[in-house]
């Protein structure tokens, strides 16, 4: 079938393995690294608890078979190293049912670990790269051209992910309608990064220019990614530029960048590389007839699936970041529909005294992302992904986020459990667990400029309450 691949997108597919590899890298990475305390054995949420509770039919793993943190740990270091050698080229210099072998591979680990992973792996991006990476298989290496249609579901999730975001922007926060948002999102997001004061502090017209172009980077550039070449790049181009604007202004795990791989699978066609000045395509042997079956039926599959995402889009009851199959293959994406005018953050506190009295010092623990400290300057953190970082923010909105985790969480931090322990940046009482911890609530602002020369300060904080009292025995915990 001539019509079957186009050498001239080679450019395309080889930015978007490459970068699609690393990022598979990172997420192995950081899973390798968490899930102890997260979701290990003696973790705040264990697998082994979970899959006694949830069959495998409803979350695929390799873990359902079974688990050990041992084994945890040597699945996740394999896919970190698995796609550190996609990365370097491995996929392109072995056959091409081995390289595909090599891409399922690392989309099954992941997959298992994800599937396991329950609310610590309830972010989009997560949904993301697996979907990104299920179409991965079947695009090729070195031995073929880049097949057209798996070029085009490429485009097709990029373009879910961009318009979805998009539209439920513009059915949800009012304030995304009259151009506000900005005022409040690099101080309220869920983790600022090392620039977000800076973008904070920008004028407010700056911040309804920002808005608007959000508008025209997610509701219209999308459409032109269907457009012949050169209109498609220069739209991936847009979306690029748009995104590299997010990285600097805060931390969303690896988001922003798979966003940016989505978008370098657009570009290619002769008048790109003429125009960049690279050389001709190079010449690749004809596609298999297995290889062209397969890519005919994933086609196929993701039509099909298509139906809901779709009709989601379309609904005025839009929701954000579902999959619809227990396998993340076509989902529906989206992010910030409403966006939050006040910061609320919880400081977790312990003290070592016997009594609880008004004299009583509690120490601070110091979580690695997440503000705490006035004069600590936001770490840049992706696109790495400190999942508990990001849910103790959306604990703080609300204690329905905390459910089955947080006080599992005091309960590690009153037994100082390593596990739970290497989820901190700094433990307050590194020779003797804690008598009594508790959950303090504050709300945060950015300093101003005059602050910030006066006090080098970053953040000001005013104390709302407590929002989990002292507590000191497990079944103190337990009832809280």
């Amino acid at each position: 079938m001539d019509w079957f691949t186009d050498p001239d997108y080679w450019l395309g597919r080889m930015l978007f393995q490459r970068g699609l590899a690393v990022l598979y890298c990172v997420a192995f990475i950081s899973s390798a690294l968490q899930f102890r305390g997260l979701i290990g054995e003696r973790g705040l949420l264990p697998v082994p608890r979970f899959t006694a509770q949830v069959p495998f039919r409803r979350a695929p793993s390799i873990f359902q078979l079974h688990y050990s943190d041992r084994f945890f740990a040597a699945m996740a270091w394999t896919g970190a190293a698995g796609s550190a050698a996609v990365a370097a080229g491995a996929a392109d210099r072995v056959p091409l049912w081995a390289a595909m072998v090599m891409w399922a591979l690392l989309w099954v680990l992941y997959l298992s670990i994800v599937n396991v992973g329950q609310t610590w792996y309830g972010f989009m991006w997560e949904s993301l790269l697996l979907e990104a990476g299920f179409l991965a298989i079947f695009l090729g290496n070195d031995d073929v051209a880049p097949p057209v249609l798996v070029r085009w579901l490429l485009i097709w999730l990029l373009f879910r992910l961009e318009f979805g975001a998009g539209l439920i922007k513009l059915r949800g926060d009012s304030c995304w309608r009259d151009l506000t948002c900005l005022y409040y999102h690099h101080e309220t997001q869920p983790l600022p990064g090392p620039l977000s004061w800076f973008f904070h502090h920008l004028p407010r017209p700056v911040h309804r220019v920002e808005a608007a172009a959000n508008h025209v980077a997610q509701l219209l550039v999308p459409f032109a990614l269907f457009a012949p070449q050169p209109a498609s790049s220069i739209a991936a181009g847009l979306v690029i530029i748009t995104q590299l604007w997010l990285v600097a202004s805060g931390n969303f795990a690896w988001l922003n960048w798979l966003t940016i791989v989505l978008a370098l699978s657009a570009i290619g066609g002769s008048q790109v590389t003429d125009a960049l000045g690279l050389a001709p395509a190079p010449r690749f042997a004809a596609a298999p007839v297995w290889f062209e079956g397969l890519v005919l039926a994933v086609t196929a599959l993701v039509g099909v699936l298509s139906y809901w995402p779709v009709r989601n889009l379309l609904s005025r009851r839009q929701v954000m970041n579902a999959s619809f199959t227990p396998l993340h293959l076509v989902n529906t994406y989206g992010a910030f529909g409403s966006v939050g005018r006040t910061r609320y953050e919880l400081i977790v506190e312990g003290t070592d005294e016997p009594e609880i009295t008004e004299e009583t010092v509690w120490k601070e623990y110091v979580f690695k992302g997440k503000p705490g400290g006035m004069r600590r300057l936001p770490p840049q953190v992706a696109p790495y992904h400190l999942r508990l970082d990001w849910l103790m923010w959306f604990a703080a909105l609300s204690p329905v986020y905390a459910a089955g985790w947080l006080l599992a969480l005091l309960l590690g931090l009153l037994e100082n459990n390593p596990a739970v322990l290497s989820l901190l940046r700094r433990n307050p009482f590194p020779t003797s667990p804690p008598a009594f911890v508790r959950i303090c609530r504050y709300e945060y602002r950015f300093t101003s400029w005059s602050e910030l020369r006066a006090t080098g300060a970053w953040w000001s904080r005013t104390f709302l309450g407590e929002y989990v009292p002292a507590v000191a025995k497990r079944e103190q915990v337990s009832s809280a």
